[in-house]
């Protein structure tokens, strides 16, 4: 049997990055948190933090901190099946596109939440659920990992597009195998597989592109603006642009959908419902709907 406090403070390091930060979150002196540790890592008979900069979980420590979470979601959860209010922080994995497009008015009206976002591509995000990192995550697994529940979302759509004279300069004969090799593409980083995607997709061929990395969504639509590379941006942030005649989009019949999925662990999944729910609404106030994605 883990004692709380123990787990309480290795989380409250891992959350805040020091032991003196977490002495300050949970009011208790910077000699407790490191007493504490000790115990922990007695109880445990191995080191549970690697001591560097930053501060990080061994793997025992990582699966400590995973359950520490878990019974703050049940302690949440039969708190409010008890009518008490209890504080909770949540962990969530969630991609950049959707944090800059849909997902942040599913935030509001928790008062009693805290929530720790990591921004993590939509196709790996649920690996951080598995293993017990977040509590839940946006992803485009359809499968529930392990322990977890799904909810179809609907989809993200993409445009490709680029600046006119970006246009004009690397693609002015049209879109083609030769003209997408040498034309600078714009991808988040190296994980980023939407432009080789679209490219074959538009071309019929697997084109070895040349990229400008950049891990911002909406510094990769100005990147576009600016002439400096091509990509696929979200629909909802490049509209006005298209509009106003910044951007021109590459090809209007092939946009690019991303279905997306919320994956929650079953466990405390109570302390989850509200937050949930307003998941559910804010996709079907943006998204498109599922029926009609098409994603390749």
């Amino acid at each position: 049997m883990f004692e709380h406090p123990q787990l309480a403070a290795l989380s409250a390091i891992m959350r805040t990055g020091s032991f003196e930060a977490a002495a300050d979150h949970l009011a208790v002196t910077q000699s407790a948190i490191s007493q504490r540790i000790r115990a922990l890592e007695d109880r445990v008979g191995s080191p549970v933090l690697k001591r560097g900069t930053p501060l990080e979980a061994t793997a025992t420590g990582a699966r400590l901190v995973a359950h520490a979470d878990a019974l703050a979601r049940l302690d949440a959860e039969l708190d409010t099946d008890l009518g008490r209010d209890h504080m909770l922080t949540l962990c969530l994995a969630v991609n950049a596109d959707s944090l800059d497009t849909w997902f942040l008015p599913a935030l509001r009206g928790h008062s009693d939440r805290r929530f720790q976002i990591r921004a993590e591509d939509q196709d790996h995000s649920a690996d951080l659920l598995r293993s017990g990192e977040v509590a839940a995550a946006v992803t485009t697994r359809a499968e529930p990992v392990q322990g977890a529940d799904v909810m179809p979302l609907g989809a993200l759509r993409y445009l490709a597009t680029a600046s006119p004279e970006f246009v004009a300069t690397h693609l002015k004969d049209g879109i083609t195998p030769k003209s997408l090799a040498k034309a600078p593409a714009l991808a988040f980083n190296e994980k980023d597989r939407l432009q080789k995607t679209w490219a074959r997709r538009a071309t019929g061929k697997d084109i070895t592109l040349t990229a400008h990395y950049l891990p911002s969504t909406r510094g990769f639509v100005e990147a576009a603006i600016l002439g400096i590379g091509w990509g696929l941006n979200p629909e909802l942030l490049v509209r006005d642009a298209i509009q106003r005649g910044d951007l021109v989009t590459l090809h209007p019949d092939l946009p690019h959908d991303t279905a997306l999925y919320w994956q929650t662990s079953r466990i405390g999944k109570g302390a989850l419902a509200p937050l949930t729910e307003n998941v559910k609404k804010a996709a079907r106030r943006h998204l498109i709907a599922a029926s009609t994605a098409s994603s390749f």
